[in-house]
């Protein structure tokens, strides 16, 4: 079965954004595993704000969301959409169900991009295999957290960290559920 990965940036006081949504705080000075990553992956799993957002990025930017990108099946999780751009897949019923199913197809794991109510409702769930959490040397203070509340506890096993020059620090775990 295909691991689903939760990988992201996040400051070291657990924000994904900025009070009004900014990610300029991210480091782009170099790689920081994230070629080695697309090896591994040949899907996403996107909410529909971070999908528009990407989007967006994406059409000013060669087709591109991250440089370096491999081409990826797009599976956008959203009850408003009524499209996406060619080649991606709207999901917009039962989307617990329909990861499930994705996740027993074959191929490569999948990178659950972004979308905080999407995290969310994937980590209640169960599906979520694995977190790979770019900590980033900085405190913003406010902003969209990375995890909402949830009644449930999520035991971790650390399987890989990394330290960079920069100041920032690759955790992956793995979920035990």
């Amino acid at each position: 079965m295909r691991k689903l990965i939760l990988g992201l940036a996040v400051t070291l006081d657990g924000y994904i954004e900025g009070p009004n949504g900014e990610y300029d705080w991210c480091f782009t000075d170099q790689d920081y595993g994230l070629n080695e990553f697309f090896n591994r992956i040949d899907a996403i799993f996107i909410g529909r704000k971070s999908y528009e957002i990407a989007k967006q990025y994406a059409d000013s930017n060669n087709g591109e969301i991250i440089p370096g990108m491999p081409e990826v099946t797009e599976y956008v999780f959203s009850k408003t959409l009524k499209s996406v751009k060619d080649g991606a897949v709207l999901i917009s019923n039962d989307s617990i169900a329909e990861a499930r199913r994705i996740k027993e197809q074959p191929g490569k794991d999948i990178w659950l991009y972004g979308g905080a109510l999407l995290t969310a409702a994937m980590m209640k769930a169960g599906l979520v295999d694995e977190l790979w959490m770019s900590v980033h040397p900085i405190l913003l203070g406010s902003g969209k957290p990375l995890f909402q509340e949830q009644n449930i506890r999520t035991q971790l096993t650390l399987l890989d960290s990394k330290t960079y020059d920069s100041g920032l620090v690759s955790l992956r775990y793995s979920v035990r559920n």
